[in-house]
């Protein structure tokens, strides 16, 4: 073998070395390319994950606010409801009085109409009375059973007109 073999095959392991470096030294700028592109995906997704768990917070915050208005109305609707059960309750009570009162009031008219009718047959008696006393005694009949109107005080043609005084007029009666 001639000595210019091992150069020649030094040279080539030396190329074939250096290619592998080019490659190599390729590969890591196409993977540094990725995980530059997959760290700005990350990026992205932990931007939006940032922003969702932001909305999150505020949905929550804002279901939370609905839930104390719910329970609010809730209450509130409970306290109308007690309040209307005892609007009906008094309604009911008054409604009763005042049943009773009108049956009180009846139930006196009823009795003043009996006390008037018997007071009317009283009367009639006691006319029929004193007629046969009066017959017996040869006396005329004072009394009809028709009643006479007594006159008014004041006649319809004598009554005063009232003249409005202006301010300042002294009243002198």
């Amino acid at each position: 073998m001639t000595p210019s073999t091992p150069r020649t095959r030094a040279a080539a392991a030396l190329c074939m070395k250096q290619i592998a470096l080019d490659n190599q030294s390729r590969m890591i700028r196409r993977l540094r390319v990725q995980l530059a592109t997959e760290r700005r995906g990350l990026a992205t997704i932990k931007e939006e994950h940032e922003s969702t768990l932001v909305a999150l917070e505020a949905s929550h915050k804002t279901i939370a606010g609905l839930i104390e208005i719910g329970l609010s109305m809730s209450k509130n609707i409970e306290r109308m409801k007690a309040k209307k059960q005892l609007v009906r309750e008094s309604h009911v009570e008054c409604h009763q009085k005042f049943q009773a009162r009108i049956q009180a009031a009846e139930d006196t008219i009823q009795e003043q109409h009996l006390v008037i009718e018997a007071l009317v047959e009283e009367k009639a008696s006691l006319l029929q009375t004193i007629q046969g006393l009066q017959e017996e005694n040869g006396a005329p009949a004072p009394f009809d059973d028709e009643w006479e109107e007594e006159p008014e005080e004041n006649p319809k043609g004598e009554e005063l007109e009232d003249i409005p005084m202006d301010e300042g007029e002294i009243d002198d009666e």
